[in-house]
């Protein structure tokens, strides 16, 4: 009696009673990828600001009649709620059940050049950020960076690709400090332009070597310590084209490949209009 009378104690009041449990807590998240699991369901690779990269098993989701099919698309904010269970050592995360998903709105559906552009931050995500590792400003980032891919302003496009470039490598630990020297974590001094390189951070750069002024990489720093993307892509505005380089190669020596799949399609429909 006892025992059962404790079981009672320490359920949830709905469920003391009989009522019905609580429903699940709803969570804001973006679709990265998704895989067929059988003929009527799919696995999904979710961004979630809360839990990080997460994978869900989205039973019926394939199915015609299935609420699921106009919700889960790339690019649109959703409120998703999964089973949460702790990962057990050496499984690789588990795939957690879709318990429910809702279009959150926002901006219109990404086509064109913005498309492709937009499948490239979703696979530099896949393939740089670990499973249940949150990174709340990173989302953010994500977020308020999708919008600006359909610019009809291609620099500002290119500025907003290389502050969530920035702000991406930042949170999972590979960007190095921007106002000082990697080696000596000296104060960058003026008069010498730095370059940055994936195996030794900001270093001098050599003649005829892409870097960058000591006021730019202050500039850069000092957005990303403010936490203010839309600074960050202003700071990226007149360095674009020495920038970028530095960037991808940074990226290409993490990711080790180089070069990514989304862009090797973009260079080839860029060789078909030629």
């Amino acid at each position: 009696m006892r025992a059962a009378a404790s079981r009672v104690a320490g359920a949830t009041p709905q469920a003391a009673r009989g009522g019905r449990a609580a429903a699940p807590a709803l969570q804001p998240a973006y679709l990265l990828h998704r895989y067929d699991w059988s003929e009527s369901s799919l696995i999904l690779d979710l961004f979630t600001r809360e839990h990080g990269r997460v994978a869900v098993a989205a039973k019926g989701a394939k199915r015609p009649y299935s609420q699921l099919r106009a919700v889960l698309l790339p690019f649109q904010r959703l409120q998703v709620a999964y089973g949460v269970r702790r990962p057990r050592e050496g499984d690789g995360g588990e795939v957690q059940p879709l318990k429910t998903a809702e279009w959150a709105g926002g901006p219109a559906m990404l086509g064109g050049a913005a498309l492709l552009t937009g499948f490239y931050l979703n696979e530099l995500l896949m393939k740089l950020l670990a499973r249940q590792d949150p990174h709340p400003a990173l989302f953010d980032a994500y977020a308020h960076t999708l919008p600006a891919l359909g610019a009809s302003d291609d620099a500002r496009v290119a500025a907003a690709l290389r502050g969530f470039e920035l702000v991406l490598l930042r949170e999972i630990g590979l960007l190095p400090e921007l106002g000082r020297v990697t080696l000596t974590q000296q104060p960058l001094g003026g008069g010498v332009r730095h370059a940055l390189k994936a195996e030794s951070g900001l270093v001098a750069a050599a003649a005829g070597e892409v870097g960058l002024a000591a006021d730019d990489w202050r500039a850069l720093q000092a957005a990303l310590d403010a936490d203010d993307l839309a600074a960050l892509q202003r700071a990226c505005l007149p360095v674009l084209a020495d920038l970028k380089p530095m960037l991808r190669n940074l990226l290409h020596y993490h990711l080790a490949t180089p070069v990514l799949r989304t862009r090797q399609l973009m260079m080839d429909l860029q060789n078909l209009d030629r």
